[in-house]
């Protein structure tokens, strides 16, 4: 038996932006890119970083790489999800019952909850500040490219399923 679509997904469907994008393929091609584009920014930014932080590039500094990266992702965080949103509010009842796009978010939550930890009380900062990373941050670093590495994955697999 077909799982049950809670109503709040068939009001997101009628939403007036939903049937924009329902209704032109043009918007939707142009929000699908800022989505990709989100994506783009944050990975291209992340990874670097995170790498950094794993150890990696040692001879870079990375009180500049820090700052300019965080933000960089920070961008792309943002217009990702905005984006991601609404695109989920197209087809909302099929992404609601797809396995990909339940692991996606699961993952999406796991890495910004990641995120939170390695910027909780300025770790991050300190960080920079000194050049010192400790071995948590490092461990931390490595789960984020994981987990974004994931969340990219799982993305493309929706449209397998």
């Amino acid at each position: 038996m077909p799982e049950p679509v809670p109503p709040i997904l068939d009001a997101l469907g009628r939403w007036p932006g939903a049937q924009w994008l329902q209704g032109s393929g043009t918007a939707y091609l142009v929000v699908n890119a800022l989505h990709i584009l989100g994506i783009g920014l944050l990975v291209g930014a992340i990874l670097p970083l995170d790498l950094r932080l794993a150890g990696f590039f040692r001879g870079v500094p990375l009180a500049p790489l820090a700052a300019f990266l965080s933000r960089c992702a920070a961008v792309g965080v943002v217009l990702a999800l905005s984006t991601g949103v609404w695109l989920f509010t197209v087809k909302p009842a099929d992404y609601w019952v797809n396995t990909a796009f339940r692991i996606k978010v699961l993952l999406l939550v796991m890495a910004l909850l990641n995120v939170a930890w390695q910027h909780r009380s300025g770790l991050l900062a300190r960080a920079a500040a000194s050049g010192a990373v400790s071995a948590g941050m490092r461990l931390r670093a490595l789960a984020s490219c994981a987990l974004w590495l994931a969340v990219l994955l799982a993305g493309r697999w929706i449209g397998f399923l």
